[in-house]
């Protein structure tokens, strides 16, 4: 099976999925496609690979399934504004493939959804590709958010002061750290304490969220007194805030949705925004993460839990069960916990909903 837009290959996973299929005697067809899906569609700008898989499929994450490469233009995995995506049938079984102009034509787009092709220079390449997912809802949670462990917090080295004795820095500003720095690195990220995560069954601690407020440099060291330089800041840096050294690590952007390839089962435990409830795009964290063997890309549903209600009969108190009511992707894992971007939510969800294999 071809990869999806630059995607690894997913033979195996695919093959799994399709044995499902067979074992339980569905056929794609039926299992794929939505009823009311269109022939084709015209990609533009703000489009994301979920959004366009959820116009054709039931079940936007096995887009691979159906796949089809056209080996006749450059780089089929890759979706670009004014690619048209079709629907064709290969052996009686429903394939999505994708036509894309020349590069020497000019795209324009019209307000009734249909691209206008004029003949142009050929001169730069294709618009930029179009995301899985919307990165701008989790641009902050790929880079300026950390879970860890307290100990290396509680020995971090801290802001003492700022240049003139301001209390409140900002970028360009200097400042003062008290504490031990490894002169290796030259770079700091200056964190502040957040959220402790604790499993809400066994109450085991999974960690604490660690928020990147600033970027500084290096300048001296004097005994356990550092002077350093604030290169970037998103937000003011204060007297008290925590300096990690840099961490060098690739930040995924492109996420290709898929099921876990183990069963998953795992609580939301927090939403960020300072908020309980848990709507579309909400950024949540769930109590699985590398040692449950949950990934990047996975998609879980989630399961708004079930109400308590007195038995009228017998005056016990019984839980209901669970329905579900949401789709989640996981976009960044940790040892013990996991970030998440809920893509859809049918109806309100909730810290503490359970979360499953789709």
């Amino acid at each position: 099976m071809p990869k999806m837009f630059g995607m690894p290959k997913m033979i195996g996973r695919c093959s799994v999925v399709l044995m499902w299929l067979l074992a339980t005697g569905l056929q794609a067809n039926d299992v794929l496609l939505r009823d009311s899906h269109p022939e084709q569609h015209v990609v533009v700008k703000g489009d994301t690979l979920w959004g366009i898989a959820e116009t054709f499929l039931n079940d936007p994450w096995l887009w691979p399934e159906i796949w089809h490469v056209n080996e006749q233009i450059e780089n089929p995995h890759l979706i670009y504004p004014g690619d048209v995506i079709k629907l064709i049938y290969v052996d009686g079984k429903p394939k999505l493939t994708v036509d894309r102009p020349p590069k020497d034509v000019e795209r324009t787009f019209l307000s009734n959804g249909t691209v206008k092709l004029s003949p142009k220079v050929r001169s730069s390449e294709l618009d930029t590709v179009i995301p899985a997912i919307p990165l701008d809802t989790i641009q902050s949670f790929l880079v300026e958010h950390r879970v860890v462990d307290p100990e290396l917090l509680v020995n971090a080295p801290y802001v003492l002061a700022g240049g003139d004795m301001h209390i409140v820095m900002g970028s360009g500003d200097k400042l003062y750290a008290r504490g031990k720095v490894d002169q290796n690195f030259t770079a700091y990220g200056v964190y502040r304490e957040g959220v402790k995560f604790v499993d809400p069954d066994t109450q085991e601690f999974l960690g604490l969220a660690a928020e990147e407020m600033a970027l500084a440099k290096l300048l001296d060291v004097e005994n356990d007194i550092s002077t350093m330089k604030l290169l970037r800041v998103r937000q003011d840096v204060r007297v008290g805030d925590l300096l990690l050294p840099t961490v060098e690590r690739k930040v995924q952007s492109t996420f290709y949705p898929k099921s876990p390839d183990v069963d998953i089962r795992a609580k939301i435990i927090h939403v960020f925004g300072g908020v309980r409830n848990v709507s579309q795009y909400s950024v949540v964290v769930v109590n699985r993460g590398d040692r449950d063997q949950l990934q990047v890309g996975d998609v879980l549903a989630v399961h708004r839990k079930g109400e308590k209600v007195r038995d009228r009969n017998t005056s016990e108190l019984i839980q209901l069960p669970s329905e579900r009511a949401g789709i989640m992707i996981v976009f960044r894992t940790f040892e013990k916990v996991s970030f998440g971007l809920v893509l859809k939510a049918e109806k309100p969800l909730q810290v503490l909903d359970e979360v499953r294999n789709p």
